[in-house]
């Protein structure tokens, strides 16, 4: 984009007062649409695809929702995907992993990254950061996932031959925990609309 379509509406952070924006002619601002399609790149990267998140979010809703379908969980897997902080969590978290399978970060933090250490506890909060804003059935549901570790979390938790997945196997949980409280939130909506409706 040519620096001469920047204007003082295209700042970081819009409604700042006029001398607190983050504008500068010097910067450009990343597009949503951009930052998806690395997520989702970055993911099958990984060996993850949206199916594989939806087969959980599917086992974890299908005994509270009768007639429930793969294509509604991977609909819901999708619109997690869409939010934000989720986004910035998942190429934060596998650009980590894909530094510590290079031996490229500094140690003491290489080793910590690389053998999965159990007191580490990053690769867990910065997960939880991302579920934060789908509510506290998110969280309940990321803290279960993280430990059974169902389906493609565990295949991630259990790589070997060089691979990392210390962020990566989180991250899949959260998107699958905000995934699923995103569904459990318009299974209501639709129910009390129908209710409504009928009323």
């Amino acid at each position: 984009m040519n620096e001469d379509h920047f204007s003082k509406s295209m700042t970081y952070a819009p409604g700042l007062p006029e001398g607190a924006t983050f504008y500068s002619a010097h910067k450009k601002r990343v597009t949503s649409m951009a930052i998806s399609a690395a997520v989702e790149r970055a993911l099958k990267e990984r060996g993850v695809e949206v199916d594989d998140i939806a087969e959980i979010v599917f086992d974890l809703q299908r005994p509270f929702m009768p007639g429930l379908t793969i294509e509604t969980c991977v609909e819901n897997v999708k619109g997690a995907l869409a939010k934000r902080e989720l986004q910035h969590a998942i190429l934060v978290g596998i650009e980590l992993d894909r530094l510590a399978e290079q031996k490229m970060l500094s140690e003491p933090l290489q080793s910590l990254i690389d053998q999965d250490e159990g007191l580490f506890g990053v690769d867990e909060t910065i997960a939880l950061g991302a579920v934060s804003s789908f509510g506290s059935i998110a969280a309940t549901t990321f803290g279960y996932l993280d430990k059974v570790k169902p389906k493609i979390i565990g295949k991630l938790d259990l790589a070997k031959h060089g691979r990392v997945n210390t962020f990566l196997d989180d991250l899949v949980a959260s998107i699958a925990a905000d995934a699923s409280s995103r569904l459990a939130h318009r299974v209501r909506d639709e129910e009390e609309k129908r209710l409504s409706t009928n009323n």
